[in-house]
């Protein structure tokens, strides 16, 4: 494709980032040629070209998406198109399961009959899960209430190749914990000659229901179970299995080790097809193995090994959290892998018979491998060798050498490349503390830029700056924050201090983007009002600043990171600005473990806090999580403790405004309970908000999201008073 600068009318442009937008927000589908992405609505799909909005064209009309008999088009979540390009698998009807739409109606499209047909009608509606063609076309696999069909599209006729599927005994896809933890969702693959099917089977039949209490959408209250492993149970047991077409039987595969004291979070089909290649992690999660099972025997044979005295970080070097896909470079074997075994998290070039070579050799952490471009063997990945809260786009060629940036130096801040799957093309969203500027078409590698993206936020002259510095604690530790003083800051007054926190290893806070130094609940302007917002960045939070920095919380969350945060505000409160008497801490989920540890075992320098959705007590949280980052609890339970808010309550001396959602299924409104239960034991008065049948991120309901910002903002003005004195 010949890409040149166009100049397009604001109309056009405007209406470009409302598809970028879109689709981006949808998870971003791009054409089999890269060329085009598609934009889904009530009218159809639309074929959307980037660079030359004229050539947009229409690829399903609204009629062709409507069921006979029906009155109106699928609701299409996305699609994919058959091998020959003759039939359109159309996902529509998309219901939630725990974190996003994974389960619906699946309909094909064929463009010779222009017949419209849905697959598994006599199946229960919206049930259908990940359906896939066959690689030659003519059939499609799928999952339905944890079991796995195969639906030939000749005649529609349907074979269940699982049987015992049950909400315990989970074919084809995963269980609470392994998508909350590992983004596993998708689990089966056909194999390249479409002759087999590899797929996990997960046993929970031992593991507990947790039961949330629903009381007030009936007239008597009841039950909604969640199965959920908490911290020292055992998890689900976890096996992969081959069926082979030709036979109809299914075949476990041999792999060492016990299927319940380990995780397999991740398998594919290697490149000839004869065999699926496997990572499991150990029970622990400090040590990975990758596995290569041959499908004549089915017997499994290590042939890569790799421990950490912590753990082994498994999300971070997979692209949005998600494990589908192995990085092959080539049809003999060879792959990338990511590990931080070197001290810095590096991209490797792995072969099947375990031989690595080291492709990025710099002191400086690959953020996240972007792209593969086979035909010029170039990766590309994001990186920031010279500044922890900034992200770039790098380049460097397979066979190693010099890391190479791409983003130019003018965009400094945070930049996310979504790249066509010809690796010619790339979708830029910029941001930074001041500015905003999604949906720039840029050309790669020279990174021309083919459609400016406008500025669809930029902060005004004279709004208040978002300032980045760093403090030196007394421990010699450097810690990065970010700062917005009052808007009409006066040198000779003192001003309160409110701190957001996190802290933990899921999460960065200071971070030069648009977010920095915004407060989303904050109903107002917390610089209008004279406040000083900070945010400071602890040891063990995913910056990329090598190994050591991210594993030295290795089973002290809720002991490092908190002191972290002390030693670094009582070095702020030295400023001559802060007033010592007004310091306010909040933060969400971790970051309201965070927020009562801060406020339970720094009483002297924290007077209030806001903490919402807090796990309380580590043991009451999930295994892999809290494992991986505590370690196994086997004799002792001492690591969890120190690390939990609810050992230390009794020191609380200041203001707590305690919030939680009762429908939360991911830390449960039981901790809530639990940290109640410990403050009236000890006689401690404080404040608590709970939102019924709300889940963790505290959004359903009408008003629920104005309620909760009011009474946020006034909390926070009643006991931590804005303005200068």
């Amino acid at each position: 494709m010949n890409f040149t600068v166009r100049k397009c009318s604001g109309f056009i442009i405007a209406l470009l980032i409302l598809f970028l937008n879109k689709a981006i927000a949808q998870k971003l589908q791009w054409s089999a040629d890269g060329n085009s992405f598609y934009s889904f609505s009530e009218n159809g799909i639309s074929a959307i070209d980037p660079v030359n909005p004229a050539n947009n064209k229409v690829f399903m009309t609204g009629q062709e998406l409507t069921p006979k008999g029906a009155s109106k088009a699928l609701n299409v979540q996305s699609f994919t198109i058959s091998p020959d390009g003759k039939q359109i698998l159309l996902f529509a009807n998309t219901q939630r399961v725990w974190r996003q739409n994974t389960r619906g109606d699946y309909w094909i499209y064929n463009r010779d009959s222009k017949m419209l047909s849905q697959l598994g009608k006599d199946l229960p509606a919206a049930s259908l899960m990940f359906a896939k063609f066959s690689p030659d076309g003519t059939k499609v696999a799928y999952v339905s209430k944890h079991n796995i069909y195969i639906e030939n599209l000749a005649d529609h006729k349907r074979t269940q190749i699982t049987q015992d599927g049950t909400d315990r005994m989970i074919n084809g896809t995963f269980d609470w914990v392994y998508e909350e933890e590992f983004g596993c969702q998708d689990g089966f693959r056909w194999s390249p000659d479409g002759s087999r099917i590899a797929y996990w089977k997960l046993d929970a039949r031992g593991i507990r229901n947790f039961l949330m209490i629903d009381n007030t959408d009936s007239l008597y209250s009841f039950t909604i179970p969640v199965e959920y492993p908490k911290v020292g149970q055992d998890p689900s047991s976890c096996t992969i299995w081959f069926y082979d077409l030709a036979t109809g039987k299914s075949r476990r595969a041999q792999v060492e080790g016990d299927p319940v004291q380990h995780y397999i979070p991740r398998m594919e089909w290697a490149p000839n097809g004869k065999a699926i290649v496997l990572q499991q992690l150990n029970r622990a999660q400090n040590e990975s193995r990758l596995f290569l099972v041959d499908v004549a025997g089915a017997k499994g044979k290590v042939f890569y090994t790799e421990t950490d005295p912590a753990w082994i970080d498994i999300k971070s070097r997979w692209n949005e959290n998600d494990p589908t896909g192995w990085d092959w470079l080539n049809d003999k074997g060879d792959f990338l892998w990511i590990s931080e075994k070197g001290g810095w998290r590096q991209i490797y070039k792995i072969n099947l018979d375990g031989k690595e070579s080291l492709i990025t050799k710099g002191n400086y952490d690959v953020i996240k491998f972007d792209f593969y471009d086979a035909a010029t063997q170039t990766i590309y990945y994001t990186a920031s060798p010279d500044n922890a809260t900034q992200t770039y786009l790098y380049k460097i060629s397979s066979n190693g050498g010099q890391g190479d940036r791409v983003t130019p130096t003018a965009l400094a801040g945070t930049n996310e490349y979504t790249i066509s799957p010809n690796g010619k093309l790339a979708l830029l969203n910029h941001s930074s503390a001041n500015e905003i500027a999604y949906g720039a078409v840029v050309s790669l590698p020279q990174h021309q830029e083919l459609v400016k993206a406008p500025r669809t936020k930029a902060a005004a002259p004279n709004d208040p700056k978002t300032e980045f510095f760093k403090v030196k604690t007394a421990d010699g530790v450097e810690l990065d924050g970010w700062m917005v003083k009052p808007a009409h800051f006066d040198t000779t007054k003192k001003y309160p201090v409110v701190f957001y926190v996190y802290g933990e290893p899921a999460s960065q806070t200071v971070v030069d983007n648009y977010s920095a130094g915004k407060n989303f609940l904050y109903n107002g302007s917390m610089a209008e009002d004279g406040y000083v917002y900070i945010s400071i960045e602890n040891r063990g939070t995913p910056a990329p600043r090598g190994r050591e920095w991210r594993r030295s919380i290795y089973k002290k969350i809720g002991q490092l990171n908190i002191r972290d945060q002390a030693m670094g505000a009582r070095e702020i409160l030295k400023w001559n600005f802060i007033d010592t008497s007004r310091v306010a801490v909040w933060g969400w989920s971790g970051g309201g473990s965070s927020t009562l540890n801060l406020l339970f075992q720094y009483p002297d320098i924290y007077k209030t806090g806001i903490a919402i959705a807090a796990v309380t007590n580590q043991l009451l949280y999930d295994n892999i999580y809290q494992e991986r980052y505590m370690g196994v609890p086997v004799a002792s339970n001492e690591d969890f403790v120190k690390g939990s808010p609810i050992t230390y309550a009794k020191n609380l001396r200041g203001n707590l405004l305690y919030i939680h959602g009762t429908g939360d299924d991911n830390v449960h409104y039981q901790n809530a309970e639990m940290l109640i239960n410990e403050l009236i034991k000890d006689g401690k008065q404080f404040q608590l908000m709970s939102y019924p049948n709300r889940t963790h991120s505290i959004s359903e309901g009408e008003g629920t999201r104005e309620h909760l910002s009011t009474l946020y903002t006034n909390y926070l003005k009643t006991y931590c008073p804005p303005g200068g004195r």
